[in-house]
């Protein structure tokens, strides 16, 4: 195979698919930008500092949402004639004060040496460039109990009375802790007199419903046309979201749309079926193993046979339509088929146990409950169960 013959034909920039990328908006993340921008205004209007927390599990958009915060804010404070720049460390990656500050100043002297300075006289170097340039800045600690549990509060406390020595002291420097974790907790009480209690942000994980917006976003700017449809992309939330296997993390779901679409191109199509979609969650995060499914009884095996061939060509069927079908199915195995309670009884089993998923949603005529499939592709798994009933 020639490598031009294998060029994309579903993704057209794949790295607006990193969990690097910085996208120009943040839906369902502007509550906490506005915060911010409430607490850093004063930087601005009236030359103080401050000291901020962000708080959330992995994937709520807490490092996204501090690079596009400072970004934005930077241009905004430039409109107003005030320079204001930032500094971004990650303290899983350099869990020591003199690492820490190294970085800082390589965001000013890409030619600064990594060996000979000592962490003051690093700090005094960032004083002196701060003072040069006339601006303030804000160095963001991502993952910063790293640098706590490792190193103690000693920089933190430092940074955070930066400008204290001065007679008139002026704010040059702002923090901004990022951590999964209460990193206040974390400080040493020293450290801590330093940060207002109130001064802390807190990101929840992701709804399916929340991630659909982000997702989707991720689709126009990464994806041709018309290669990926919104249910598919509905598919990718419902197990991304914090009820699904994801836990409300939007890295999880970018992962999928991404591997999805790589299954696709590699097939040698240009649309993403919800086979693929299945399968590219069976590679990323399998759930269904053999054990699980030879453990199941057998009317379980046929409720979820019939599951199989409604959703192969679909994204999601509904509990009538499934029923319908599981009745064929029993019929087909000479099994004798449960009454409509103990269908529901044994659904709602596969359904606890992470095998087919079930969401309620309300509409003109009621509430419809919805049946899908996510963990391995329904062709797959069709095969295993064929298998096994024989």
């Amino acid at each position: 195979m020639y490598f031009e013959d294998s060029t994309g034909r579903i993704i057209k920039d794949q790295k607006k698919l990193s969990f690097d990328y910085v996208p120009d908006e943040l839906p369902n993340r502007e509550e906490q930008i506005q915060k911010l921008f409430g607490m850093f205004r004063g930087v601005v209007s009236s030359d103080v500092s401050q000291n901020v927390f962000i708080q959330g599990s992995v994937g709520t958009g807490k490092t996204v949402t501090a690079k596009r915060f400072c970004m934005d804010f930077e241009d905004w404070a430039k409109d107003k004639g005030e320079n204001i720049d930032y500094a971004f460390v990650n303290c899983r990656r350099r869990k020591k004060d003199s690492s820490v500050m190294w970085k800082v100043v390589h965001h000013f002297d890409k030619a600064f040496p990594d060996r000979g300075f000592s962490t003051e006289e690093m700090m005094e170097v960032v004083k002196g460039k701060i003072e040069e340039k006339n601006l303030h800045l804000i160095i963001v600690l991502d993952e910063v109990d790293f640098l706590i549990k490792n190193s103690g509060s000693d920089l933190i406390y430092l940074l955070s009375r930066f400008d204290e020595e001065r007679l008139e002291p002026e704010g040059n420097l702002s923090l901004m802790l990022i951590s999964q974790k209460n990193a206040f907790q974390l400080l040493e009480e020293s450290a801590r007199s330093s940060f207002k209690r109130s001064n802390r942000i807190k990101f929840p994980r992701y709804t399916d419903e929340e991630l659909f917006p982000i997702i989707k976003k991720r689709v126009e700017i990464a994806i041709h046309p018309g290669s990926i449809e919104d249910e598919k992309i509905r598919l990718i939330c419902d197990s991304a979201g914090k009820d699904g296997d994801g836990g409300g993390d939007a890295r999880y779901g970018i992962e999928l749309l991404e591997k999805a679409c790589l299954i696709a191109e590699m097939d040698g199509r240009n649309e993403v079926t919800v086979e693929d979609v299945r399968a590219a969650k069976a590679e990323v995060s399998p759930h269904i193993t053999e054990s699980k499914l030879k453990d199941l009884k057998e009317q379980e095996k046929m409720i979820l046979l019939a599951a199989t061939r409604a959703l192969k060509d679909s994204t999601y069927t509904t509990t009538g339509d499934l029923e319908e079908l599981y009745k064929l199915v029993c019929e087909g195995n000479d099994i004798k088929k449960l009454g409509h309670t103990q269908f529901w009884n044994y659904l709602q089993n596969l359904s606890d146990e992470g095998i087919l998923n079930t969401k309620t949603f309300a509409d003109g005529s009621g509430r419809t409950t919805k049946v899908s499939l996510s963990d391995i592709t329904a062709e797959k798994l069709e095969k295993k169960l064929e298998t096994m009933i024989r």
